[in-house]
């Protein structure tokens, strides 16, 4: 028997799977926190990760290793492989002035015809998550630290290279999918764009630093490092390319063409399996790419699953009895809108807004209607994000909704009703460290494995328009909404 393990370096923990290659079976898994906020030393990273290695018995025995991670995370290292300053994480609005910049650089000064050179270019429009508008805010902000760059990459990126042994950035490796996220590399051309990363960090082309080599989906970075893993066994194994997180998530699912995923997890994410690349100069989808060769357009929100924890902690409720309440109040709770901005918002660009309550009325003053809102204004959020992935002319044949958020049986039976179609919700997993532990398996055997998934459950509703049309009227008249 041939074990694997897959990795998710995600915002809030590392965790660790270790299954069958040929079946897919959990055999064990362990998991360790990450520290709270938008910036984070990676040291960080790797020491949950070897504390989540531990707890799931240790890798001595797998073949191969993959790992998932949160996209965009700016990791900056000097001549000597050093971290300079913490890394920004992708959830990190500071950046969004930077964003604004470049956008009208390559415009020469006019924002739509540089959103559009930006999205026929790298396939996005920047905002504040892309890597390289946190080198912008590097070289702005921090020009001594700018000045020391000698490397970049991202959060999967660093801890694949520190299995590695981190000896030389000839190690650096990363895959095209969390690559396509940075801002610097074309899904056009597959290839990085040495121009805009030098516009990005204010130096000439000649001087600019290294950045992993991109590896095809089935590739590996090389073996794994013995030294690197003292407290959790002596690896064995060899690495594999990674992933960025909603790449790897779809990989887990087994996602196919016509296949849409809506994660509600720190962020929401919606994200298509699509066979060309896609140039969205709204900047509402991102074209990034896939794990397999294959392309993921997706738009994500800001606003996630925590919409619901801080309605439910507003309202002095457990999750159990929050969703009673969502689901005890009518569709549409009775005019009550609540728009979810609560950290900024990204789809649409609106980093300095706020979140907002409409048709507050004597008659929808309740727990109940507070809490149906709370999940109506979530799913509306996604909803547009899933308008627009159809926009791009991608089709929608079945919809999975996965994530933390999917738990909530509020969000389950509310989603189909504001979506207008069944949704399908897998059990809950780990999706991310599930879709690098099937990549793991792919390197170590040399062949993508189909794994079955069990409990799987499919949602319909009724469909009820009241609740888009109520939040298209108001989600515009939000604090800070530009």
């Amino acid at each position: 028997m041939t074990l694997v393990a897959g990795v998710d370096t995600s915002t809030q923990s590392c965790k660790i799977v270790i299954r069958d290659a040929a079946t897919g079976q959990l055999r064990r898994s362990g998991r360790a926190a990450h520290p709270d906020g938008t910036e984070v030393d990676p040291a960080a990273w790797w020491r949950a990760f070897r504390e989540a290695a531990e707890a799931a018995g240790g890798l001595d025995d797998v073949a191969a290793v993959a790992v998932g991670g949160q996209q965009h995370g700016m990791v900056v290292l000097d001549e000597d492989g050093q971290v300079i300053r913490p890394a920004l994480l992708w959830n990190d609005t500071r950046s969004a002035a930077a964003a604004e910049q470049l956008i009208r650089e390559l415009g020469q000064g006019d924002r739509s015809a540089g959103a559009r050179r930006w999205a026929k270019t790298i396939g996005s429009v920047p905002v504040a998550s892309l890597t390289v508008t946190k080198l912008r805010w590097l070289a702005e902000n921090e020009p001594l630290n700018a000045a020391r760059v000698a490397a970049v990459a991202l959060p999967h990126d660093w801890l694949t290279w520190k299995l590695a042994g981190a000896a030389d950035f000839d190690q650096l490796a990363t895959d095209r999918s969390d690559v396509s996220g940075t801002g610097y590399w074309s899904p056009f051309d597959e290839a990085y764009l040495p121009d805009l990363l030098a516009t990005a960090l204010g130096r000439p082309v000649a001087d600019l630093p290294r950045l992993p080599k991109v590896l095809g989906p089935a590739e590996t970075a090389g073996p794994a490092a013995p030294n690197q893993a003292d407290a959790i066994g002596r690896l064995n194994a060899l690495l594999g390319p990674g992933a960025g997180d909603n790449a790897a998530a779809a990989l887990g699912l087994g996602l196919e063409g016509g296949d849409v995923a809506i994660s509600i997890g720190t962020s929401g994410v919606v994200s298509a399996i699509s066979a060309r690349p896609t140039a969205d100069e709204s900047g509402l989808v991102t074209g990034f790419a896939d794990a397999t060769g294959r392309y993921l357009p997706l738009a994500c929100t800001l606003n996630g699953a925590r919409v619901i924890e801080a309605v439910a902690g507003f309202l002095g409720a457990s999750y159990q009895e929050f969703d009673r309440l969502a689901l005890s109040a009518p569709p549409g709770a009775g005019g009550l809108v609540m728009v979810p901005y609560l950290e900024g918002e990204r789809t649409p660009n609106k980093p300095h807004a706020a979140g907002a309550w409409h048709g507050w009325r004597l008659g929808n003053s309740t727990p109940a209607h507070a809490a149906r809102a709370a999940v109506e204004g979530l799913c509306c959020l996604l909803a547009d994000g899933l308008s627009a992935i159809e926009r791009q002319g991608l089709e929608v044949d079945r919809l999975f909704l996965i994530g933390g958020g999917a738990n909530s049986e509020a969000v389950r039976q509310i989603a189909p009703t504001v979506f207008g179609r069944e949704v399908i919700v897998p059990p809950p997993g780990e999706y991310v460290a599930d879709g690098a532990a099937r990549q793991a398996a792919w390197v170590a055997t040399g062949e993508l494995p189909i794994w079955p998934r069990e409990g799987t459950q499919v949602v319909e509703g009724k469909p009820a328009p009241i609740v888009r049309q109520q939040y298209d009227e108001v989600k515009e008249l939000t604090l800070g909404a530009n």
